[in-house]
């Protein structure tokens, strides 16, 4: 049987045991994967942790996004092979495992390496979703709170793509990553709202950065109107929209992705690797604060 990194309950890291699964079936629409490489987002340790929670499944296998070769077609599919390399979003999870089944996937370039495939689908699905979300235009000024992170520093380069004007709040460790992309780096605190103006008005707000940043998101963007948060559960009571992902336009954000990364033109954090079977160590160390880079769990 294959295996899985297998989340036996709610609870610390230790909860992720790597364990044999039933080899899931791909239905109609779907492909299967044989997983080459998996990332690991901040959804996954809140779920984990039990800090986010709903029904499952069985077994309960976390992971959004995965890169490796098709190894089975549902009814339907078209335009994908078995043996085909793809890097994929798991819209029901199930990434940390050597078998994964997936609706949203693009074909992968041959000069992208499965550990940076992996690191792309999720990330750029949730980018592309929330700007789209805002109608950002060419010309106008957008702000990304949390712009050093994996979606942040996506978003921060789609939004240039655009024709936006793009400041970004990051820790001082991503200033000269910030103005390599192009992007006017600040800092949070107490000075956000001062500096953010200073460079003049802001029409939308990407939230990418959690928590705790919707009432200086608010009062930059003069309403709650075009702020998004993709992860600030308090949204409602700023009047702020939450984002969650959707099917509509996935695959062809996971392919535009991939494409400018293949040509040289999307930035992405650096990778850290780590076996799948040690998915909790590599949760341990993100929750620690120990890896500051991008965890991705890899496949022999």
């Amino acid at each position: 049987m294959p295996k899985a990194v297998v989340m036996t309950g709610y609870g610390p890291p230790s909860v992720l045991r790597w364990s044999e699964v039933p080899l899931p079936e791909p239905g109609r629409g779907q492909v299967r994967i044989r997983v080459r490489a998996a990332g690991i987002s901040p959804t996954d340790l809140a779920i984990r942790s039990g800090a986010l929670r709903f029904p499952l499944g069985e077994p309960a296998v976390l992971g959004y996004e995965v890169a490796g070769t098709v190894d089975a077609v549902g009814a339907g599919v078209k335009g994908t092979a078995v043996g085909d390399e793809v890097g994929a979003f798991l819209m029901e999870r199930g990434g940390y495992a050597e078998y994964a089944v997936a609706s949203v996937w693009a074909h992968k370039p041959a000069s992208v390496s499965w550990t940076d495939a992996a690191a792309i689908p999720g990330s750029v699905e949730a980018a592309a979703r929330v700007l789209r979300q805002l109608r950002v235009v060419r010309g106008e000024r957008v702000l990304v709170l949390g712009g050093g992170g994996s979606v942040g520093l996506i978003a921060v380069q789609l939004a240039l793509t655009m024709g936006a004007e793009v400041v970004s709040a990051v820790g001082a460790k991503d200033d000269e990553l910030t103005r390599d992309v192009g992007a006017v780096p600040v800092r949070y605190g107490p000075g956000l709202v001062r500096s953010v103006r200073a460079l003049g008005p802001v029409d939308a707000v990407v939230d990418a950065a959690g928590t705790g940043v919707l009432a200086d998101a608010v009062e930059l963007a003069g309403g709650p109107e075009r702020v998004v948060t993709l992860s600030d559960h308090d949204a409602a009571r700023f009047g702020v929209a939450l984002s969650g992902p959707t099917v509509e336009h996935a695959a062809d954000a996971v392919a535009e992705g991939l494409r400018l990364f293949a040509d040289g033109r999307l930035r992405i954090k650096e990778r850290h690797l780590i076996r799948m079977q040690d998915a909790a160590e590599a949760h341990r160390l993100l929750e620690s604060g120990e890896a500051r880079d991008r965890i991705i769990l890899t496949l022999d």
